[in-house]
C-alpha cells in the first residue's frame, strides 16, 4: 500500500466555526498543507485513532477483507461495532467503504497522520 499522510488539526468548536465563517466570507484563505480534518480535542482524536482502531486499520491493510462480515470473523469484533467505527473513520476520510452487490468492503485510505495544534488563535 502506498503511504498516504493526513494532516489533522486540533481546534476548539468555537475557533473552528470562526475559521469556517472567515473562509466563507473570504477573510481567510487556508494555507497549502493546512489540515483538512479537524478534531475538537486530543481526546476526540484519540477516540477515533485509539490503539484498538489502529490495529483494525492494520488488519484491513494486511488481510484485505472483502466484507464487514469477513472482518468480523478476523477481528472478533461484532459487525455492528465495526460498522459504527468504520463509518466514523469514513467521515474523517481515514477509510473508504465501497459497496459491491450486498457487501460493504472496507479499505484504508490513510496510513500516517501528522497532528498540528497550538495555543494561539487560529484565525
Amino acid at each position: 500500500m502506498t503511504k498516504k499522510i493526513m494532516r489533522v488539526g486540533i481546534i476548539s468548536r468555537k475557533e473552528y466555526w470562526k475559521r469556517t465563517i472567515a473562509i466563507a466570507k473570504g477573510e481567510y484563505e487556508p494555507r497549502r498543507g493546512e489540515p483538512k480534518i479537524w478534531f475538537e480535542s486530543l481526546q476526540a482524536m484519540a477516540q477515533v485513532l485509539s490503539s484498538e482502531n489502529q490495529q483494525l486499520l492494520r488488519t484491513i491493510i494486511d488481510q484485505r477483507p472483502q466484507s464487514i462480515k469477513e472482518l468480523e470473523s478476523i477481528t472478533g469484533r461484532k459487525s455492528s461495532n465495526l460498522s459504527r467505527t468504520l463509518k466514523t473513520m469514513e467521515r474523517y476520510g481515514i477509510v473508504k467503504l465501497s459497496r459491491h452487490k450486498k457487501r460493504v468492503v472496507p479499505r484504508v485510505a490513510v496510513t500516517d497522520f501528522k497532528v498540528e495544534f497550538g495555543l494561539s488563535r487560529q484565525v
